[in-house]
């Protein structure tokens, strides 16, 4: 039986186990309600829709913070302005395809959630500290902060990936990522302090979280529903005067290869390697 548009969309948003369509569907969901909302603000003055923000945004003060506790959370799946919501979710989905090409579902939950975290935490360290923040904004929303830890993760990973732009041709991730950290650095002087700061959080984390995973170090782990076990296959009839090749360390050998030369440079053997580990242990 052929689904309906919007049972197509529910399955793809919270059945299909993709988390990139789950993550764009609450950012989603959340956008549409306060929009709506708003429009009934409009005609009937109910004050629902600035009484809903307050419950979802990240307040810097921390008094206020004790009392909603839940927002560090919810305030990085919360957007008002179109534009940027928008935006968002378009990097978001062009980023994350190319994440989860080579890394798994479990890996991109941790990086948003984990780089929305650090954002928001960096947010509320510095404005307690430096005045020039305290009299700019008082909330933080938005999943700017989860976005770009996904995107320098990305870039990180594999830095001479190319994805084409409109006016800008083939641009390879390495140069995005430093356009997006130089423009929030120089943002830092602007009237968005406390959301440049979360953005440059978010991107910290997913650099920081690359480079431990190249180095053997998964901290996505902390999110894995239950430990599977390795079974070690010993092969009697490998050649002999060779040292045994393990997985991991194949896989680590693709990842510096990309780095180096880029993506295209793998054989087909290697590509279906990469992704065929990437494709392991989701969730």
């Amino acid at each position: 039986m052929k689904k309906s548009f919007l049972g197509e969309l529910y399955y793809k948003a919270f059945q299909s186990g993709n988390k990139l369509n789950f993550f764009i569907a609450i950012n989603t969901l959340i956008f549409l309600l306060l929009g709506i909302l708003v429009l009934v603000d409009f005609f009937a003055r109910t004050g629902i829709a600035p009484l809903l923000l307050r419950q979802l945004a990240l307040p810097a003060d921390l008094g206020a913070l004790l009392y909603k506790p839940w927002t560090i959370l919810t305030y990085m799946f919360t957007q008002q302005d179109f534009f940027h919501f928008l935006f968002n979710m378009l990097w978001l989905y062009w980023i994350g395809i190319i994440f989860l090409d080579f890394l798994n579902n479990r890996q991109l939950t941790f990086t948003y959630i984990a780089g929305g975290l650090t954002g928001g935490i960096i947010f509320l360290i510095l404005y307690q500290f430096i005045p020039a923040f305290q009299a700019q904004q008082a909330i933080l929303i938005g999943s700017s902060g989860s976005v770009y830890a996904v995107v320098i993760a990305t870039a990180t990973l594999v830095p001479d990936y190319t994805i084409r732009m409109l006016f800008f041709g083939n641009v390879r991730l390495k140069y995005l990522a430093a356009a997006f950290i130089v423009l929030n650095i120089l943002g830092l002087a602007g009237n968005n302090i406390g959301g440049n700061l979360a953005h440059l959080g978010g991107g910290l984390f997913g650099f920081l979280y690359i480079i431990q995973l190249r180095r053997g170090n998964d901290w996505s782990k902390l999110f894995k529903a239950r430990n599977k076990k390795l079974r070690v296959i010993k092969n009697e009839k490998g050649p002999k005067g060779k040292t045994p090749f393990t997985n991991q360390e194949y896989i680590d050998s693709i990842l510096d290869k990309i780095s180096q030369s880029g993506y295209n440079s793998l054989s087909k053997a290697e590509k279906e390697a990469l992704f065929n580990a990437g494709k392991q242990d989701q969730d």
